[in-house]
């Protein structure tokens, strides 16, 4: 039985974010010009707001987990600001009662009579779009490594860490694989760290979405990450396959090639549904 998670027993993720100057670029494949970074961002905030609904219960929110977001780009540090500004590990609750500020934003629903109405809606965020300097992917794993290093000695028997990795491009330190070897030697009693990666170009081009091989895959870069990340748990194969029809198999990977915002958010749902939340 997979450890079960609860506010005495949490586990955690932590998202590596590339900010580096080529995520200004809008995504590939997409019917939407939108940048990569603000697509991420926006993405990132969402799933903030719903993994807070998810621990919402009448007594406040439950910490059933702690999220890191670390940016790498001209710095590697905490994307949160705000009062979370330099926090590398937060609680959730500490995430619901802090975001950096409340936006208006406007969508569109159903009218009732066959059109569309906009309806204004309340958007928290966290994090901001950030978008300068190389691709420092080698140092942000290891940062990760710390983090997850000091979580595991505090909670050896939690369900395994979570680790996305966000990017558009090559690392400009190294080969993020011998790294991404030592994160995902990490372990609670329970399983190995996973770590996922998603990987962003300007391709004109479907999304290869958590492919079992690497043949299909365009440059030796995505490759890379494509051989860095994690096998795929049984219960995302099966969430993948039935909720998804994206076909796999038992050497299916954690990794998007070419993800548009479609894909993305896809990602982020088979990629962090707990299996067992209590």
């Amino acid at each position: 039985m997979p450890a079960v998670i609860s506010s005495a027993n949490p586990s955690c993720f932590v998202f590596l974010i590339d900010q580096s100057a080529s995520m200004r670029k809008p995504f590939g494949g997409s019917e939407v010009n939108q940048k990569k970074t603000e697509g991420v961002a926006d993405a990132i905030n969402r799933w903030l707001q719903n993994l807070i609904i998810k621990c919402a219960k009448s007594e406040g929110i439950r910490d059933y987990y702690c999220v890191s977001v670390i940016g790498y780009g001209a710095q590697i540090t905490s994307a949160f600001k705000g009062d979370l500004t330099g926090k590398r590990l937060v609680p959730i609750s500490q995430i619901a009662n802090h975001p950096l500020r409340i936006e208006k934003r406007t969508k569109f629903v159903d009218d009732g009579v066959g059109g569309l109405a906009e309806q204004i809606v309340k958007f928290p965020v966290w994090i901001d779009p950030i978008a300068n300097g190389q691709t420092p992917m080698c140092e942000a794993i290891v940062l990760a490594q710390r983090i997850l290093s000091k979580w595991l000695d505090e909670h050896p028997d939690c369900f395994p860490p979570i680790v996305i990795n966000m990017t558009d491009g090559a690392a400009t330190d190294g080969d993020p694989r011998i790294f991404a070897k030592k994160l995902t030697h990490l372990a609670s009693s329970d399983g190995n760290v996973l770590l996922f990666n998603i990987n962003f170009t300007s391709h004109q081009a479907n999304p290869i979405e958590f492919p079992d091989t690497d043949r299909n895959l365009l440059d030796k870069y995505a490759k890379q990450l494509f051989q860095m990340s994690s096998l795929l748990p049984d219960y995302m194969r099966k969430i993948a396959a039935h909720e998804y029809n994206i076909p796999v198999s038992e050497t299916t990977r954690g990794f998007t090639f070419n993800a548009d915002m479609v894909a993305l958010i896809k990602f982020l749902d088979i990629g962090t549904r707990p299996s067992n939340l209590e």
